[in-house]
C-alpha cells in the first residue's frame, strides 16, 4: 500500500448521489472549497442513479401546495412538519428550475403547452449532469473511496474523514471545517437496485461521534420486484392484480396498501401479478418513463401486461423509509457540531412522518436537505480555527479497533445481521416477540463484533464496517420499534393494531454498546395546529 493521500479542505461530502451532489454544489457556491467521497463513481452509483423518479415539485400556489402537504398526512401518522414541508416545496421548485437551466437537464416537453415537465427525473442522465455540474463549479471528487470514519478534535467537533481509495489501494485523510454526511440510507444489502452502497456507513460514523437517530422504527420499507430481479418499481404495481399460485385472486393485495397482504402468502406459497390494469395509453407511458422496469421482462420474453410472472419483496430499509440522523436546525446539522446529514441518512420524518416510497419526497428531500447543509457547512467551516493534524482522533471501533482479539470475519457479522434484518416475518410482520427475538440476536452480535471484528487490508477494512453499520443500524430499528407499542405509518405491530393518540412523538434514539431511546415532540403538524 502506498503512502495515505493528505487533503485538506473546508467542506468535506462523504457520499456522491443527489444529496451530496446537491451539497457539494451549493458549499462551493457558499465560497467553500469542497472534496466529495463517494463509495463507487459519483454519478452512477446509488439508488437514484439507475431508475427514473418522480419529484415532489409544486408550482408556488396555495391550493396545489395544500393538497400536496395533506396526500401523505394521515399515512405518515401525523408527524410531518408544515414548516419543512413548506421549505422543501420551496427549495426543490426553486432547484428543479436551476437544474434545467444551470444544469442543463434535458425536461421533456408538453407537447399541448409547450412547457417543460419538471415533475420527474431520468436516474442516468439526472446524475451525469450532477457531476458535470459540480465539476465546473470545482468540487474535487475521490471515486471509489469509501469513508471509513470521522476524525474529531479534542472537544469533539467533526474535523474530517479517513477512508481508502480502492483503485490505488491507498488510504486518504482529509481536514475540513465540516462534514456532510449524504452516504444514502440502509438496504441491508438486500440486492435492491442501486442500493449495493447503501449499507449504513454513514449512520455508524454518526454515531461514533454521538449523533441522535430519529424515526429509526420507519425503516422497514420493502418493495415488491420480480422474482429474480433488483428493480423495485413499487409504484407500477398500483396497476397490477395479485394471484395465489392456483391462479385465485389475492384478496387485499396491492403496492400501496396490502403489501403485508403479499408478504404473509410468500411466506406459505408464491405470490403472481400481472399488470392488468394499466390501459394502452398508460403502458406507453410506463415504457417510456422506467425502461429498465421492463428490460427485465422482455428478455425473458414475459409481456407483464397479458402475462402472469412470479413476484418477491425486497428489503429497502432506510432508503424507502423515513428514519436517519436527526436534524436540530434549518441548517441540517447534527447534534454533533460540525456534522451535518442530508439525503437518505438523515431522517425524513420532517416532511414524510412515518411513511414513504420511492421518489417524490426522497427525491425532493435529497435535493433540498443537500443544499440547505452543504450551505450550512460552508457557513460553519468559515468559523473554524484550523488545528494540527496530530490533534485530531479517528473515532472508528468496530471493524477498525477491536476492544478484544480480531477473530470475527465481516462475511460472518453480516449474515448474522441481515439473517434478522431481511425476512419479512422479523421486520414487516412486527410483533412484539418477534422484535425481541430478533434484536437480542443483534445485541449479542453487536458485543462480538465491537470486541472481535477487524479486518486488514483496505477492502477488507470496508466490508467489516459495512458488517458493523448493518449491525448497528438494526440495533437502533427495533430499539425504536419496540419503543412505539402502536401502529402508526409504516411501523405496523400486531399485538398493538391501533394507532395510540397519546404516542404522537417521534421516537429518539442512539448509541453503540448501549442503545437508548426517548421521545421527542411533534411540531407544526395538522394536529398540533388543530
Amino acid at each position: 500500500m502506498t503512502e495515505p493521500l493528505e487533503l485538506s479542505t473546508d467542506v468535506l461530502v462523504i457520499g456522491g448521489g443527489p444529496a451530496g451532489t446537491w451539497a457539494a454544489l451549493r458549499a462551493r457556491r457558499a465560497g467553500a472549497e469542497v472534496v466529495l467521497v463517494d463509495k463507487g463513481y459519483c454519478g452512477t452509483s446509488g439508488a437514484t442513479a439507475p431508475s427514473g423518479t418522480g419529484v415532489w415539485y409544486v408550482a408556488p400556489e396555495e391550493a396545489a401546495r395544500e393538497q400536496a402537504k395533506a396526500s401523505r398526512e394521515a399515512l405518515g401518522g401525523h408527524l410531518a412538519d408544515h414548516r419543512w414541508m413548506d421549505r422543501v416545496l420551496d427549495r426543490t421548485y426553486e432547484n428543479m428550475n436551476l437544474l434545467a437551466d444551470e444544469g442543463r437537464y434535458p425536461f421533456p416537453v408538453d407537447p399541448d403547452t409547450g412547457q417543460q415537465i419538471r415533475t420527474g427525473l431520468q436516474g442516468p442522465e439526472y446524475m451525469r449532469r450532477m457531476r458535470a455540474w459540480i465539476t465546473r463549479a470545482g468540487v474535487r471528487i475521490l471515486d471509489h473511496s469509501p469513508a471509513l470514519e470521522l476524525l474529531v478534535d479534542t472537544d469533539g467537533q467533526v474535523r474530517g474523514a479517513t477512508g481508502y481509495r480502492r483503485q490505488d489501494d491507498r488510504d486518504y485523510r482529509i481536514t475540513a471545517g465540516a462534514v456532510v454526511v449524504a452516504s444514502g440510507g440502509c438496504a441491508f444489502l438486500s440486492g435492491a437496485l442501486g442500493t449495493n452502497v447503501d449499507t449504513g456507513d454513514g449512520a455508524l460514523m454518526a454515531a461514533e461521534v454521538g449523533a441522535t437517530f430519529s424515526g429509526m422504527e420507519f425503516a422497514n420499507a420493502y418493495g415488491i420486484a420480480a422474482a429474480g430481479s433488483t428493480v423495485t418499481k413499487t409504484a407500477y404495481y398500483g396497476y397490477a392484480t395479485f394471484f395465489h399460485a392456483d391462479g385465485r385472486v389475492l384478496e387485499g393485495a396491492g403496492s400501496s396498501k396490502g403489501r403485508s397482504v403479499i408478504a404473509r402468502t410468500l411466506l406459505t406459497e408464491p405470490v403472481f401479478a400481472q399488470l392488468d390494469r394499466a390501459d394502452p395509453a398508460v403502458q406507453r407511458k410506463m415504457r417510456a418513463g422506467q425502461p429498465n422496469f421492463f428490460l427485465q421482462f422482455d428478455r425473458r420474453g414475459i409481456n407483464p401486461f397479458t402475462d402472469r410472472f412470479e413476484v418477491t419483496m425486497l428489503a429497502e430499509g432506510t432508503v424507502r423509509g423515513t428514519g436517519g440522523i436527526d436534524l436540530v436546525d434549518d441548517t441540517c446539522a447534527t447534534s454533533v457540531p460540525g456534522l451535518f446529514a442530508a439525503g437518505d441518512a438523515a431522517t425524513r420524518e420532517r416532511i414524510c412522518g412515518g411513511f414513504t416510497g420511492g421518489g417524490s419526497h426522497n427525491a425532493a428531500w435529497a435535493m433540498s436537505s443537500g443544499s440547505w447543509a452543504g450551505t450550512g457547512a460552508a457557513r460553519f467551516a468559515r468559523g473554524v480555527v484550523p488545528v494540527p493534524t496530530r490533534e485530531l482522533r479517528p473515532a472508528g471501533r468496530a471493524g477498525l479497533r477491536p476492544a478484544g482479539r480480531a477473530t470475527l470475519e465481516p462475511a460472518t457479522v453480516l449474515a448474522a445481521a441481515r439473517d434478522e434484518l431481511i425476512p419479512v416475518e422479523k421486520n414487516l410482520l412486527r410483533d412484539g416477540a418477534r422484535l425481541h427475538a430478533a434484536l437480542d440476536q443483534l445485541e449479542r452480535l453487536w458485543a462480538d463484533a465491537a470486541r472481535g471484528l477487524s479486518a486488514s487490508t483496505g477492502d477488507e477494512r470496508v466490508r467489516a464496517r459495512q458488517a458493523a453499520a448493518i449491525t448497528a443500524v438494526g440495533r437502533w430499528i427495533y430499539h425504536s420499534a419496540l419503543a412505539r407499542t402502536e401502529t402508526r405509518g409504516m411501523s405496523k405491530r400486531a399485538d398493538h393494531p391501533d394507532l395510540d393518540p397519546g404516542q404522537h412523538h417521534h421516537i429518539l434514539t442512539g448509541g453503540l454498546d448501549t442503545v437508548w431511546t426517548r421521545t421527542g415532540a411533534v411540531r407544526n403538524s395538522a394536529l398540533v395546529a388543530s
